[in-house]
């Protein structure tokens, strides 16, 4: 079985490897058509002028890899226990993801109000429905408030407190799968040398968070090219190896089905890249990362598995404490990624070491997951 296992995983990791490679110049051509291309990034490109190369480079180009691992999943590996919830939560992420790309391109400013604005409005508006409206509106204004105290910047696309509405949502639905559909045994958690502990209700806002924070961690992480597309074929080719130590054939096939849709990805996307990632690929890719370790019983490996996206994310939340606790920077700019380029390093040298990175820290989760 462990033999039918690697073969089969080989044959669906040559197989979608070899469909992303065909649809590929195919997707440069039409978002090129659609004009779905890079903008300009003005608060990177005011400290790396020579990003500015990148502008007009066709975004969106995780579409590649969300296609080819649904369909190929759908026709060849189609099961209500094991690859349901996981497709479901990858594609819900990337229509989520899709439409913020869309938007940041295509939208208008969106009108942002204060909470001290809609204070006044709900007292001195003719209109009683509005009145109640804005004193509703309020508690999502401090939200928001509190998120551009954080870093967050007001764009065209969906706002963050929005995305993150709808993150907990894809995340509530995987934290349901694990604990009420895939059976009793699934809701131990795994423990490298000290087997299987049982946390209880726990489990569910812990599988909640971390699906939350994989998917803006690979988000945070796409912003060189290759990058994001490199690290996660080593994440979820530590995955698919720890799918056939399970014996599971379904999960071996779907990480098999997304290392081989990645290779063509990274492909096109190393520099000069022919199409970016995209908000569409990177919170559906990352929303299925996390939920693939969950599927797997191999949470508290997670953090090994995708080392270099939570090192990426854990960087911004480490600049922004700067910015308002300690009034400083800590890095040049973040994410860390940007940080390197602004003290001189190519391109090409922090992603390659950034690739090493993270296959080491995949091959350490390995070896935990033996243990």
């Amino acid at each position: 079985m462990f033999v039918e296992l690697i073969n089969q995983s080989i044959i669906f990791v040559i197989v979608s490897a070899l469909l992303g490679f065909v649809l590929s110049p195919v997707l440069v051509a039409v978002l090129r058509s659609l004009h779905i291309t890079r903008r300009e990034d003005m608060d990177v490109m005011q400290i790396l002028d020579h990003r500015k190369a990148k502008l007009g480079t066709p975004v969106m180009g995780g579409i590649l890899v969300i296609v080819v691992v649904a369909v190929l999943t759908i026709l060849f590996n189609w099961d209500r226990r094991f690859t349901f919830v996981p497709i479901g939560v990858m594609i819900f992420s990337a229509l989520l993801g899709g439409l913020d790309d869309i938007l940041n391109i295509f939208g208008r400013s969106r009108r942002i109000r204060s909470i001290a604005q809609l204070k006044k409005l709900a007292r001195v508006h003719r209109d009683w429905y509005w009145r109640i409206w804005y004193k509703l509106s309020m508690p999502l204004a401090g939200i928001r408030r509190f998120f551009q105290l954080m870093g967050s910047v007001p764009g065209k696309g969906i706002q963050v407190h929005e995305k993150l509405f709808f993150q907990l949502l894809a995340g509530s639905v995987t934290a349901w799968w694990i604990f009420f559909k895939l059976g009793p045994q699934w809701r131990l958690f795994w423990v490298p040398f000290n087997g299987e502990v049982n946390i209880g209700w726990f489990l569910i806002p812990l599988v909640v968070l971390l699906v939350v924070l994989t998917a803006n961690a690979v988000n945070v992480a796409d912003g060189l090219d290759g990058l994001a597309g490199g690290s996660l074929i080593s994440a979820f080719g530590g995955l698919m190896i720890i799918a056939w130590l399970q014996d599971n054939i379904f999960f071996a096939v779907l990480n098999a089905t997304v290392v081989g849709s990645l290779v063509a990805y990274t492909y096109f996307n190393v520099r000069p890249a022919r199409f970016q990632m995209g908000d569409v690929g990177s919170l559906g890719l990352g929303a299925l990362l996390a939920t693939m370790a969950l599927a797997q019983d191999r949470m508290i490996i997670l953090p090994l598995l995708g080392l270099i996206f939570f090192v990426e994310l854990t960087s911004v939340i480490i600049q922004v404490f700067g910015k308002n606790i300690l009034g400083r920077r800590i890095f040049r700019i973040a994410p860390l990624h940007h940080h390197f380029e602004a003290i001189g390093w190519s391109e090409e040298k922090i992603v390659e070491r950034f690739w090493i990175i993270n296959g080491l820290s995949v091959t350490v989760a390995i070896w935990l997951s033996l243990h």
